[in-house]
């Protein structure tokens, strides 16, 4: 059976995170990849030239018209951008029944804020408590809960605990910014759970989180084991990231790899 995966997101129009990147990540691993458009944005890998809006009628009418003749497998939500957004994405995923992944991405890897400031209550008291699994790197996670970045393990446990206690739950905190040789990632659900290993030597790691959240959505299809899902999808995005020197994509941060594996 092939499973059908929603990602509510924004647009990347050089194609290596939002939207584009999930739809890769969602195919690569094998399931059937639907749309929400939350936002379209003129964007390469230096930059966030310019940020569209799309109509709030818009996006709903997206969400209904897919719910109403597609069974959703999974779910995955990135860019959501405004209050109102944020909203009515909390909205349709309270009448869904599948996994919910939640990456809240907040601000892009060139520094431009992707999340309005006034809408980062929304995001913690609406949208959290209905996901089955969020994924922020560090900078989200700090700026979720108000307070300075997690610098080591305890910090990041503490953080992890923070999250969790505003009604996710479970937490995939991302210690990628952390500096250091290793990479350090953080599972917290009645467990605690560490994944190391050493970081890959590469500039082009544009779009790692959408990525990394939309293939655990696909994985989530597969299975209800959620450490299963995350070792997968780790191991999947570790490998894309691997290859994407094999890319030739922009100036700055270029994208990972999505296809590494039907190209060897």
């Amino acid at each position: 059976m092939i499973y059908n995966v929603l990602t509510i997101a924004g647009s990347d129009s050089g194609g290596g995170a939002g939207i584009q990147a999930d739809l890769k990540a969602i195919s690569a691993r094998g399931c059937y990849g639907l749309s929400v458009i939350t936002a379209l944005t003129a964007q390469n890998t230096v930059s966030v030239d310019a940020i569209y809006p799309i109509a709030i009628d818009f996006i709903r009418a997206q969400c209904e018209t897919v719910a109403r003749d597609i069974r959703i497998d999974a779910i995955k939500v990135g860019m959501l951008g405004t209050v109102e957004v944020t909203d009515l994405v909390s909205a349709f995923l309270a009448t869904q029944s599948c996994p919910i992944v939640v990456d809240p991405v907040m601000v892009a890897k060139s520094g431009d804020r992707l999340l309005h400031r006034d809408a980062v209550e929304a995001l913690r008291q609406r949208l959290l408590p209905l996901a089955t699994v969020i994924t922020p790197n560090l900078p989200e996670a700090a700026d979720l809960l108000g307070v300075a970045e997690a610098t080591d393990d305890q910090s990041m446990l503490m953080q992890a605990r923070a999250l969790q206690a505003l009604g996710a739950r479970a937490v995939l905190l991302k210690g990628g910014h952390l500096l250091g040789d290793q990479l350090t990632d953080l599972l917290l659900t009645d467990r605690v759970d560490w994944f190391r290993g050493p970081r890959i030597q590469t500039h082009n790691t544009h779009g790692t989180g959408c990525s990394l959240s939309a293939a655990l959505a696909a994985e989530l299809t597969k299975s209800q084991d959620l450490l299963h899902a995350v070792q997968v999808a780790r191991g999947y995005l570790t490998e894309a990231i691997r290859h994407a020197d094999a890319l030739s994509v922009g100036s700055g941060h270029g994208p990972v790899h999505h296809f590494w594996e039907q190209t060897r």
